[in-house]
């Protein structure tokens, strides 16, 4: 079994139980490198130098913020140990609010949270039950690598999922960042045929159909030059975007027709493909109108 990542107690009101946190993500698979030297194959390792004393050992060390250039004010384990937080050890719930009320923007690290031991666990279980009856979502505060989060707390199978949550300060207006943007008006033709390439690749959420492939190429190089095996430079996707304006109506046709949907879906979208062409080449109402007659003078 992993080992907890905190431990403490989950708080509701005046009923308290024993809680244990455990990442619900892992960083195992991600490969991991080192600097080496490629003369010696020899690992480098990084030292802590002061300009002064030269080497000095990282037990030595206490952690600054500097409040003017150069100058800094100096904090120990002693100093941090002063500030520390009730929700350092305990989790508060402080209110409960429905699922959808919380911006995904907001959404921070998932985390498992279980009931550590058999005391309180009645208590563990009546709090979760209770949230899944009223279909709502706990708010509380939590103290996670010495920082104090926000985190949304729902019921998960028999246990919990915690999710700490970014601050306000933290999340950037979208217009502060990218501006206000004036998206054109567009017919109602280009977004029937976007529509059914959506139509197209329709389909369930499945985690296990996305991988890394960045990650995968970068296993498989490893592996042939461990093999000793010469590194081929991919060319680069022609379809990856060159800069050259296209038109959008063609590129819309291309896709729909070279679509990745279900057969039934690709037949349904080809006969709408169809229909458009013969609309687009029909002559309109207002042309095929039988032109006016004048009337014989009397």
């Amino acid at each position: 079994m992993a080992r907890p990542t905190w431990q403490g107690h989950l708080k509701l009101s005046l009923v308290t139980c024993p809680v244990a946190l455990y990442k619900a993500t892992s960083a195992a698979h991600d490969v991991h490198f080192h600097l080496v030297h490629p003369r010696t194959h020899n690992r480098i390792k990084m030292v802590t130098v002061d300009p002064e004393l030269g080497e000095v050992p990282r037990s030595e060390l206490v952690k600054g913020y500097e409040f003017k250039k150069g100058q800094y004010v100096l904090l120990d384990r002693k100093d941090f140990a002063s500030v520390r937080l009730e929700s350092t050890r305990t989790i508060d719930i402080q209110e409960f609010v429905p699922l959808d009320s919380i911006d995904r923007i907001y959404w921070d690290e998932p985390y498992y949270l279980f009931p550590s031991g058999k005391t309180g666990i009645e208590a563990f279980g009546v709090i979760r039950q209770a949230m899944q009856t009223q279909e709502r979502v706990a708010l509380g505060r939590l103290v996670v690598s010495t920082r104090e989060r926000v985190c949304a707390i729902e019921p998960r199978g028999e246990a919990m999922l915690l999710t700490t949550l970014r601050a306000h300060d933290e999340v950037l207006a979208m217009e502060d960042v990218g501006g206000n943007i004036k998206v054109p008006r567009l017919d109602r033709q280009t977004l029937d045929i976007a529509a059914r390439i959506i139509e197209q690749q329709a389909g369930e959420f499945d985690p296990s159909h996305f991988t890394d492939r960045y990650e995968e190429a970068v296993r498989a190089l490893i592996a042939e030059k461990r093999k000793g095996k010469p590194v081929r430079v991919s060319e680069p996707d022609e379809d990856a975007g060159d800069g050259k304006v296209i038109n959008l109506m063609d590129a819309l046709r291309r896709s729909l027709e070279g679509g990745h949907g279900s057969d039934d879906n690709k037949q349904r979208a080809g006969k709408h493909l169809q229909a458009h062409a013969r609309a687009r080449r029909a002559p309109s109402r207002k042309r095929a109108s039988r032109p006016r007659t004048r009337r014989k003078a009397a």
